[in-house]
């Protein structure tokens, strides 16, 4: 089921029930829907793989065991790549006390369980207490999950938009601004100066930035600190280290044993 034929199943804006949910497995990549909104919170939570979520000028990358949280009349554009794994929540704002504005959550292995489960009810099932139930502990337990800093900013600017996903797609082509300012027919100067102007961060940071969202998603899935460094294009694994600790004060290493103990039940 593509994401185009999850939504003709489940309408979002004819949604009479608190919560639907629908686990999906993505064979190939999906950009199945033009930028669009509904009148009810979408969440996007990937069990394996990585999606992305395009909302106004950010770009929110998803990593496994993490969910975009997307607020009612909110336009957005979602983003799944080949053999990735996800749950689609559809929530009524007034029944769940999550943020006003898009953002990415940390889920905990309790809530993702909870997803899950819910996602396994039959859609045309009517509810019963058992279900209320489960329902209601979900909408209780979303409410307290940490927000994370997953954020993109790219802007509405078509060319900035196409960098970034050139560079999602393929890390390894390490271009320099030159290269880039040639790749959408701007001079150097003039794509520095969009950069600044529509992101606040130099070409450099902006990139590292991106580079460093996608070296987390690749490590929440459970590649090595060798593989996260060759697949993102570093000349070795050193550089890719120092890169990692600048950004976050901590190394690739030390940051997923963390990410994991804070994902094992009863964690704080």
């Amino acid at each position: 089921m593509s994401l185009r034929e999850l939504l003709t199943v489940f309408p979002p804006d004819r949604l009479d029930v608190p919560v639907t949910a629908k686990k999906v497995d993505f064979v190939r990549d999906e950009n199945a829907l033009p930028t669009h909104q509904h009148a009810v919170g979408q969440l996007l939570l990937t069990l394996r793989g990585s999606a992305a979520c395009r909302v106004f000028g950010d770009l929110w990358l998803v990593p496994p065991q993490c969910a975009v949280w997307v607020p009612p009349h909110t336009p957005h554009c979602n983003r799944i790549t080949a053999r990735s794994s996800v749950c689609l929540l559809l929530i009524r704002q007034e029944r769940v006390q999550l943020p006003p504005t898009c953002c990415t959550l940390s889920i905990t292995p309790l809530v993702r369980e909870l997803i899950q489960r819910v996602a396994a009810f039959a859609p045309e099932a009517a509810p019963t207490d058992h279900s209320e139930r489960l329902i209601q502990v979900l909408l209780t337990e979303l409410s307290h999950m940490p927000v994370t800093g997953l954020r993109l900013p790219v802007s509405s600017d078509a060319r900035l938009q196409s960098i970034a996903e050139s560079i999602i797609d393929a890390p390894t082509a390490r271009k320099d601004l030159s290269g880039w300012a040639g790749h959408i027919g701007m001079s150097r100067r003039s794509l520095a100066r969009l950069v600044v102007r529509e992101t606040g961060l130099s070409f450099g940071r902006w990139r590292q930035q991106l580079l460093l969202v996608m070296a987390i998603q690749k490590l929440s899935d459970g590649a090595s600190v060798q593989q996260t460094a060759w697949d993102l294009g570093y000349e070795s694994v050193t550089a890719f280290i120092t890169m990692f600790k600048k950004a976050l004060g901590t190394s690739p290493a030390r940051y997923v044993r963390k990410d994991a103990a804070e994902q094992r039940p009863g964690a704080t």
